[in-house]
């Protein structure tokens, strides 16, 4: 998900509706790599080059993999392999924030205007009224300036654009082109920009770059070390799979392995793992990043707006979602980068978290409607089983 159209790609592709491959019924009794095969496959059988899962129930840890890795060669699906999280990143660049907070050097209701001067103006936008609380939150109004960005529309601009650099600034210099959506704090829209922000944000306070808060306050204490941030380089460690996205219905598939991430950076440039990603989402939810204080705020919702015709309900914290289930819920994110998908989650406490991941992107509506209903639906198994 690098732009508003692809932190919404993952879930948006749902709305209008659709059918897919039928899912176990939730009076299923099957194991966990039972569901979670089945739903890979049932994922390949939509169209998806390939898929890999893992989910972490307390420590027992259960994969699987399903479909090719590239599909010149026919290799297999990597079990673990390295990936682009897309609009997960969020969560992370959030983490760093809250604990900033909760350290007492920035406030969540400060304005941007006090940290970084200058930097929200023009075009009726004004970061005297736009808070860290509302950029982190995506109640700022703000445009998502990669909406703006060719390398993302079409598969022309894609190969002619895969490899530009971009910083934090010049995005959020290209979202101020356009006056807000809304006042800040009236409504809800997922922007990019926002994060962007909170990446410049992270650079003011400490005076490091987010992505080095990122991995000392982060990565290292959690031991996760098979994520990362890549900056301007383009490729991916091996074992990985190829990503491949559709960028118009009707079109084939491109390879968009090759890519710079630096067109989202703090809002979605991180590569990672599932088994870094659901021992991540494990330690958040058991308060182990956060002190009580953070936790709360991180959890603080809003009605997610544009994502209530995939599931009502569905709502928005500090770089977090809520996702309603038949067992409650699950805090969660979405992600994607071109050819790459994430869906990550937790169950409350954070005795069984999941990450599913998918390296094809489609555009066809009625098959991209049928990949994130089955996708939701192996979610929901797998969280409350």
């Amino acid at each position: 998900m690098v732009a508003a159209a692809t932190a919404g790609a993952v879930l948006a592709a749902a709305v209008g509706g659709g059918a897919g491959t039928a899912a176990p019924p939730a009076s299923d009794h099957r194991s966990p790599a039972a569901v979670l095969q089945h739903g890979l496959d049932d994922l390949r059988d939509l169209g998806v080059s390939g898929a890999q899962g893992l989910v972490r129930d307390a420590n027992r840890v259960t994969v699987a993999r399903s479909g090719v890795a590239d599909m010149d060669t026919g290799a297999p699906m990597p079990v673990d392999g390295y990936f682009r999280i897309g609009s997960t990143t969020k969560t992370f660049v959030s983490v760093v924030l809250l604990q900033l907070v909760g350290e007492g050097r920035i406030g969540l209701d400060d304005p941007i205007e006090r940290w970084l001067p200058g930097v929200v103006e023009g075009n009726g936008n004004d970061g005297r009224h736009v808070t860290v609380r509302h950029v982190l939150q995506h109640t700022s109004g703000l445009y998502d300036a990669t909406n703006d960005l060719a390398v993302l529309r079409s598969a022309d601009g894609f190969l002619a654009h895969r490899l530009d650099h971009y910083t934090e600034a010049q995005l959020v210099a290209i979202a101020m082109r356009h006056p807000p959506l809304f006042a800040a704090g009236t409504h809800w829209s997922y922007a990019n920009t926002n994060y962007l922000l909170a990446g410049m944000l992270i650079k003011r306070v400490t005076g490091h770059l987010w992505y080095g808060e990122v991995r000392s306050r982060i990565l290292a204490p959690l031991h996760l070390t098979h994520t990362f941030y890549p900056g301007d380089r383009p490729t991916l460690p091996q074992p990985h799979a190829e990503g491949y996205r559709q960028f118009a219905p009707g079109e084939p598939l491109v390879d968009t392995t090759i890519f710079n991430p630096t067109v989202t950076a703090s809002a979605g440039g991180l590569v990672s793992t599932t088994s870094d990603m659901t021992r991540f989402w494990q330690a958040l939810a058991r308060g182990q990043l956060l002190r009580p204080g953070q936790m709360a705020e991180l959890h603080r919702t809003v009605l997610a707006d544009g994502f209530q015709a995939i599931r009502p309900g569905i709502r928005y914290g500090l770089g977090i979602m809520w996702i309603p289930n038949r067992c409650g819920g699950s805090w969660a994110h979405v992600g994607s980068m071109p050819g790459m998908s994430t869906l990550a989650a937790v169950t409350p406490g954070g005795k069984r978290s999941t990450v599913l991941y998918l390296a094809t992107e489609l555009a066809d509506p009625d098959r991209a409607t049928a990949v994130i209903q089955r996708q939701m639906v192996l979610l929901d198994d797998l969280i409350c089983g």
